[in-house]
């Protein structure tokens, strides 16, 4: 299974996932103390897994979904990182520090700050 974490505050207004075949392992509240001056002081985590099989799938659609600036999601197979970015899936094998400094950079392109840039390896 691939795990993930979307931050319910990074969806675009007016957004509708549906048909979502994955599983929510855990819901979460939290004031993280690092968001940027475009993010909201509180956030709403939503931990998920879904099937490895449909991981692209899944990424994909939400980088359809997610708002700009500065909002990303992190999703993992045991073998893949998808970085989903507004417009960008990033992908690469795990542990490849190459791909990872390539999302990192991406993500600071568009407004993420390092203390966010904090996916697993």
């Amino acid at each position: 299974m691939a795990a993930g974490v979307l931050i319910a505050e990074s969806l675009r207004v007016g957004t509708v996932l549906d048909d979502l075949s994955l599983v929510v392992r855990k819901l979460q509240r939290s004031a993280p103390g690092n968001a940027t001056a475009e993010q909201p002081p509180v956030w709403t985590l939503v931990f998920f897994d879904v099937a490895d099989t449909e991981a692209e799938a899944l990424a994909t659609q939400l980088s359809d979904a997610l708002d700009t600036p500065g909002w990303y999601v992190d999703l993992h197979t045991a073998q893949d990182s998808f970085i989903v970015f507004p417009g960008r899936v990033i992908r690469y094998r795990r542990g490849d520090p190459q791909g990872r400094a390539e999302a990192q950079e991406h993500g600071r392109a568009h407004g993420i700050p390092d203390s966010q840039l904090d996916w697993p390896i």
